[in-house]
């Protein structure tokens, strides 16, 4: 197998998507979408030209491999460093007013369920409003469902406690009741989230290419974590931007740890704590 697609053959399966599918991965990172196509092919054991040819010509199959190529990971509390700070820093600038949350490109639920948790813990979640979304179908059903194998994800467990078991402002060790959240049952090796927090968030398809906000709304809080690492410059600027307008004047933008705005809209928020971005006009005094 070889570990990345030739640039000929990057450039005629970006092509045959944005012809024939409504689909536009022309502003991917290049060598994470090379990868991701090399292993496509590599997988369903066809070459470039048989795959266009299915491109064009079997919408069930380009589904398929769209599913493939966007399937991300995530987890439960992680980076708990990040979380403490959140919990800390952040969300008591939010205390006093019900919330609007976006999580875009959500994958399997793990973070949505991260800051639902962090939320309840703080008396938070009955004034909040949850949407999540992702491009891969398949990412969301399981996020609706909020069930996970226990033994793949048993560091789950240790970010969990590294966060919720400690005050955050004194640092002091505190009790951590998991019941409201989630139950274990190492005999079907599952994580399963409580269903009140599942029922609780408006999951839907979106695609952060193209999609603008589906939503109608202004948000206070938009998570999009270890995402928009794989969109070049232009996509990112274009998300960015997406983000900028449908904050409300007073939101807080969280990117994951290897992510930062750069280029245009860099002067549009204001970073703090090394994570979060805040909308200008709103929290310039904030230190």
């Amino acid at each position: 197998m070889n570990n990345e697609a030739t640039a000929e053959e990057l450039s005629s399966f970006i092509s045959a998507m944005k012809t024939y599918t409504p689909y536009d991965f022309s502003n991917y990172s290049e060598k994470s979408l090379s990868r991701r196509l090399a292993k496509l092919m590599f997988d369903h054991n066809i070459t470039i030209d048989q795959l266009l040819h299915k491109i064009k010509n079997d919408p069930a199959f380009v589904e398929k491999i769209v599913k493939d190529i966007t399937v991300n990971t995530s987890e439960m509390f992680r980076d708990p460093h990040v979380w403490m700070m959140f919990r800390k820093h952040i969300l008591p600038l939010f205390q006093d007013r019900p919330l609007t949350i976006w999580h875009a490109g959500c994958s399997a639920g793990q973070e949505v369920y991260t800051v639902m948790i962090i939320l309840h813990a703080h008396g938070l979640l009955d004034k909040a409003t949850i949407y999540a979304t992702d491009l891969n179908e398949d990412m969301l059903e399981t996020a609706r469902k909020g069930t996970y194998k226990y033994h793949f994800n048993q560091n789950y467990i240790t970010n969990i406690e590294a966060v919720m078991k400690y005050n955050p402002v004194t640092g002091e060790k505190i009790d951590f009741d998991p019941s409201p959240y989630y139950h274990i049952d190492t005999f079907k090796d599952v994580i399963k989230i409580n269903e009140e927090f599942c029922r609780k968030v408006i999951y839907r398809k979106h695609d952060l290419v193209k999609d603008g906000n589906i939503f109608n709304t202004a948000f206070d809080l938009i998570f999009c974590r270890n995402v928009i690492i794989y969109f070049n410059t232009s996509l990112q600027n274009r998300v960015f931007h997406l983000f900028y307008e449908s904050l409300k004047p007073e939101g807080c933008l969280m990117l994951g740890l290897h992510e930062t705005i750069l280029g245009p809209f860099a002067g549009n928020f204001n970073k703090k704590e090394m994570y979060f971005y805040f909308k200008k006009t709103a929290y310039d005094s904030y230190d």
